[in-house]
C-alpha cells in the first residue's frame, strides 16, 4: 500500500514538472521517457509530500528536465506519463508542487492545477 501512496504522490509532481516544461513551446519527437521524468524528479517528493526546503537535487532535476524537453511532443509525452496517477493527489500535495518553481528560479506562466490539457 505504501508503494501505490508513494506513486500517486510522485504523480502530483511529475504533474507539476508536465506543466513546467508544456511553458516552452517547439515541435518535434518525444525523446523523454517516463522513467527519466521519474528520476529526474524524485528528489523532490520530499518536499511534496512534506513540504519544508526544497533540496538542491529537486532543483537540478527540474533543470535537467526542461534542458532535455526540446519539443512539443517532448513536453506531451511528459505530461501523458503519469497525468492520471496525478490526477489523486491531495491538494496540499498540489500547492507543495505549485511552490517549487519560484524557490528553484523556474519562472512559469501558468497555475499548477489538476485540469492541465497535455495536447497544447
Amino acid at each position: 500500500m505504501a508503494n501505490s501512496s508513494g506513486l500517486l504522490k510522485l504523480g502530483t509532481l511529475v504533474m507539476f514538472v508536465s506543466m513546467l516544461i508544456m511553458s516552452f513551446s517547439h515541435g518535434g519527437q518525444a525523446q523523454i521517457s517516463c522513467d527519466t521524468v521519474d528520476n529526474d524528479l524524485f528528489p523532490c517528493l520530499s518536499f511534496v509530500l512534506n513540504g519544508g526546503k526544497v533540496a538542491p537535487a529537486c532543483c537540478s532535476g527540474i533543470k535537467t528536465l526542461l534542458s532535455l524537453a526540446k519539443t512539443k511532443t517532448d513536453r506531451q509525452s511528459i505530461c501523458s506519463c503519469l497525468k492520471s496517477v496525478a490526477q489523486s493527489a491531495t491538494d496540499g500535495q498540489l500547492k507543495n508542487a505549485a511552490q517549487i518553481p519560484h524557490l528553484c528560479g523556474v519562472n512559469i506562466p501558468y497555475k499548477i492545477s489538476r485540469n492541465i490539457d497535455c495536447s497544447k
